[in-house]
């Protein structure tokens, strides 16, 4: 095995992992099917070049320990015992109020299309007033958009509403 490629680890970017090592896309795939839609080379330049394998695990509903030892494992990598996961805020939270809802997105038609909807999102995030609800309706969980909401000191509530189904609700506390 060459030394010089990448150790795998959760913040490990999807795109860096399958230009390093390009046979665990078919299991980086097997193993998280939403993530079938890198086969599309838009997909593949912007939500791979963004997402970390952390992002991966919570997008396919994995322990970031099990995706990662998987991958491990395909290239001879030691094993590693555990990893911090993202946490997502579950609990409807005091702040919500449907009638706070005043803007949304449902970024699976952007995604059919092949764009990425971070920028679109965040820029929406960015001129959210104080108190006002944004939603996100999604296919699976965005991680790296509530990752980098949460970066601009944005609060959200994840709601799985059903299988590939996803509202995301941000707000600017």
């Amino acid at each position: 095995m060459d030394q010089n490629r990448i150790i795998i680890s959760p913040k490990t970017k999807v795109l860096v992992l399958i230009e390093a090592y390009p046979l665990l896309e078919d299991t980086l795939i097997r193993y998280v099917p939403a993530f079938e839609k890198l086969k599309n080379p838009v997909l593949r330049r912007t939500v791979a070049r963004i997402a970390t394998l952390q992002q991966a695990a919570a997008i396919g509903n994995v322990k970031v320990e099990e995706l990662i030892n998987v991958l491990r494992r395909e290239v001879g990598q030691d094993l590693i015992a555990s990893a911090a996961e993202q946490e997502f805020n579950t609990a409807r939270p005091g702040w919500y109020a449907p009638a706070m809802v005043k803007q949304e997105t449902d970024i699976r038609t952007m995604l059919a299309a092949g764009e990425q909807p971070v920028n679109q999102v965040i820029a929406d995030l960015n001129n959210l007033e104080p108190g006002v609800i944004y939603k996100v309706t999604a296919p699976f969980v965005p991680a790296p958009l509530i990752e980098k909401a949460a970066s601009l000191g944005i609060d959200h509530w994840l709601v799985q509403e059903a299988e590939g189904l996803f509202y995301v609700y941000f707000i600017r506390v």
